[in-house]
């Protein structure tokens, strides 16, 4: 078993650090146009931060016991050298992306991810603003362990990976010169994936490198100001409420569900997909794009294309849409 360092671990005292020079920075010069700080808002994103050491503590029971599985049948071996670990950050960071990109088009999925957009505010605590529900993250790293990359190597990858996207977090950091703009994830295209306009929503999933935006139509560059959080926004404090709302939405609309076909839908298909029955027919669809969470004012026929918030398309996205939790 590799011995990597614990970079979270190592990286709290720069979190620490950074986010007070943040909240200095916006006391000796604040800016009307940026979002700041509030603090319920950061306290309550702190909360859902530690409150994540814990659970995911728990998940990786499990989580372990799968990999270490899957490490244990496959034949292939990846040592880990000095030229083997940017290879394994690179292939991790692609598969980050597509677990990222899934949590935005699966409502299942969504309803752990969606812990991540619920601030209103854009600073370095929202960085900490995590899901308490993280076991949905860990089947899109399968294809690496089975690869032959050591279960530990992966963790390290992903807590790098991690740590790297704290910084971005942030409205005080403008555009950076061209060449890192196009290459990196960076604050203003961390932006454009936290706002809620609909031009801006599901976009900008890179985790170190938004390349893999560019190569799959997922990319857009920040040209208005975004506006954060759910284009219907919980309005709560509470971390518990926080961590599970959008469980609760999806189970109050399988019970109101008529059909096997619609519950499935209500679980595995896009956060703000409708029924027919509901959306009115395939005319209504294609009126308005619905919203994240079933609650959606606009409704999507069960015909029509699979969009949502989630909308992953290459095509600009229709202004109209919600993302709802």
């Amino acid at each position: 078993m590799p011995h990597l360092p614990d970079v979270v671990l190592w990286s709290v005292p720069a979190f620490i650090v950074l986010t007070v020079v943040e909240m200095v920075s916006y006391r000796l010069h604040p800016d009307e146009d940026a979002a700041g700080y509030e603090a319920k808002d950061a306290a309550t994103s702190v909360g859902m931060g530690l409150g994540s050491l814990v659970f995911d503590a728990l998940w990786k029971i499990p989580i372990v016991a799968i990999y270490s599985a899957v490490y244990t049948l496959t034949p292939l071996r990846v040592p880990v050298l000095w030229w083997t670990l940017p290879l394994m950050l690179l292939a991790q960071d692609f598969f980050y992306y597509w677990s990222h990109r899934g949590h935005h088009v699966i409502r299942i999925l969504w309803a752990c991810h969606v812990v991540h957009h619920s601030s209103q505010k854009f600073n370095f605590t929202t960085a900490l603003r995590q899901p308490w529900t993280s076991w949905t993250v860990w089947p899109f790293y399968v294809p690496m362990v089975a690869l032959g990359v050591h279960p530990a190597a992966v963790a390290f990858c992903s807590s790098a990976n991690l740590v790297y996207q704290f910084w971005v977090h942030t409205e005080r950091v403008g555009k950076l010169p061209g060449p890192f703009e196009y290459v990196l994830n960076t604050p203003s295209h961390h932006r454009v994936h936290h706002a809620s306009q609909g031009g801006y929503l599901d976009r900008n999933f890179g985790g170190i490198l938004i390349i893999w935006d560019r190569m799959f139509g997922s990319f857009v560059p920040e040209t208005e100001q975004p506006v954060y959080g759910l284009t219907k926004n919980i309005n709560t404090f509470n971390p518990l409420r926080v961590a599970t709302h959008e469980y609760a939405a999806i189970a109050r609309d399988i019970r109101a569900a008529e059909s096997w076909s619609e519950r499935a839908g209500r679980v595995f298909r896009g956060p703000g997909w409708q029924p027919a029955r509901l959306a009115g027919g395939k005319a209504a669809g294609k009126a308005g794009a619905p919203g994240k969470a079933g609650v959606s004012g606009k409704a999507e026929a069960a015909d029509a294309p699979e969009t949502s918030q989630s909308s992953t398309t290459p095509t600009t996205p229709d202004p109209a849409k919600e993302r709802v939790a």
